[in-house]
């Protein structure tokens, strides 16, 4: 599984940067560094001009990759999608019963990132962090339905899609499947963040984590089970 995933090439939508950054150091560097003072900063307090310093290199060589900060966050946004389709995939093709891939599917979605066995300079385990926090703040702009129809949320919506039709499999008869993708999806990162600042809002916790909740939710919704 490591050597797929080191050899395994992440495709992102061309109008969330202006230079592909994989394509240089510098570009790579923007990336990782930028990584670290999203989540040290959080995204409302992170700017190219801190990037710029922090790395050492002008403001503008970050402009050339990347318009402007909400387009960097997309660009994080559907790497990491792409990248949970990737381990969906791999993590299902060869489950044939239906409710078994379901089940799977769910805990693929919905667990914690622990490790980082890549060789890529993407830090997985921070990225799923930063999602944790500032995925919502990707499409909750008044530049949704333009950026949508140029494609930028393409990783996510394939994920949902495939949630979706393992839904179906499971239980044809189960009239809200686009409605459960999407409350696995959203909420799996929802219930990590309430967990970390929210612990009323939930009850996940240390021994109840987000993929046991939905899991069994799961269960109970499509088969009807305790």
């Amino acid at each position: 599984m490591d050597q797929l995933l080191s050899s395994f090439k992440i495709a992102i939508p061309e109008g969330a940067f202006i230079k592909d950054p994989e394509t240089s150091v510098l570009g790579k560097n923007i990336i990782t560094q930028g990584m670290e003072l999203i989540y040290d900063m959080g995204f409302d307090g992170f700017t190219f001009k801190k990037l710029g310093i922090h790395i050492g290199s002008n403001e503008s060589s970050i402009y050339r990759y990347f318009e402007n900060k909400h387009k960097f966050l997309l660009y994080l946004s559907s790497w990491y999608w792409a990248w949970i389709e990737y381990n969906l995939v791999m993590e299902t093709h060869s489950i044939s019963d239906p409710k078994e891939k379901i089940i799977q599917a769910v805990t693929v979605l919905t667990r914690k990132v622990s490790n980082d066995t890549s060789s890529t300079h993407i830090n997985l385990v921070l990225l799923h962090k930063i999602m944790i926090c500032e995925f919502s703040k990707s499409f909750l702009t008044k530049s949704v339905d333009q950026e949508n129809e140029q494609g930028l949320f393409v990783a996510y919506k394939r994920v949902h899609s495939r949630l979706q039709d393992f839904i179906k499999e499971s239980n044809p008869d189960y009239t809200f499947s686009a409605s459960l993708a999407n409350t696995i999806l959203a909420g799996a990162l929802q219930q990590f963040y309430y967990k970390n600042h929210f612990p009323s809002l939930t009850d996940c916790s240390d021994k109840n984590e987000p993929s046991d909740y939905y899991t069994n939710l799961i269960h109970k919704t499509l088969f009807n089970e305790s």
